[in-house]
């Protein structure tokens, strides 16, 4: 189910994996099927468009038939870097970021974190009080700002969102729904 403002989704995928050795997170199987899989299909439906911030194997990521932007360089710059990329590329006025490497996204995130705006242009998930930066929504015009903070050399996601005035939006409720499978000991056959 879209949400009523139109929104981009955008999977972060272009980390360098160093707790899983090196390996690109969205293609480790979990339960069958690369991670990335899982994450676009839960996406997917709540979105206009889907897009991936990539680093690696961009063909394979293309293979899922939508877009993918790379941060262009190969210095793995973090995640704000993909969300720079994303808000250029996105079709949508928002921008909703999720990571690859957590496969049981809500399927009421897109609408639970427009509804936490209250006339802001920034929502983050927060669990029991504490940030969950990388899932966020964004309006599309904050792509100055983040510009700005990535020219400054500042690279960790919380720090901007708080530059925004980003709106903390709870979901203690549905706290297994982020977890991150960033480590092999983490994931499931």
């Amino acid at each position: 189910m879209t949400p009523a403002a139109p929104t981009s989704g955008l999977i972060l995928a272009g980390g360098a994996g160093r707790r899983m050795g090196g390996a690109d997170k969205g293609w480790i199987h979990h339960q069958g099927k690369p991670l990335v899989e899982h994450v676009f299909e839960r996406l997917a439906p709540q979105v206009d468009q889907v897009l991936i911030s990539a680093n690696r194997n961009l063909d394979r990521y293309a293979a899922l038939g939508v877009p993918v932007l790379a941060d262009g360089d190969a210095d793995f710059r973090g995640p704000l870097a993909g969300i720079e990329a994303g808000l250029r590329h996105a079709a949508a006025g928002w921008l909703l970021c999720v990571p690859c490497d957590s496969p049981a996204l809500p399927g009421d995130l897109a609408r639970r974190l427009h509804a936490g705006l209250a006339g802001g242009k920034a929502a983050v998930v927060t669990l029991a009080g504490r940030w969950q930066p990388v899932f966020c929504l964004l309006h599309t015009n904050l792509v100055d700002s983040l510009s700005a903070y990535l020219a400054c050399g500042d690279r960790k996601v919380a720090s901007w969102l708080e530059s925004v005035d980003a709106r903390a939006v709870d979901f203690s409720d549905e706290a297994p729904a982020f977890a991150n499978l960033n480590s092999p000991e983490l994931l499931s056959p």
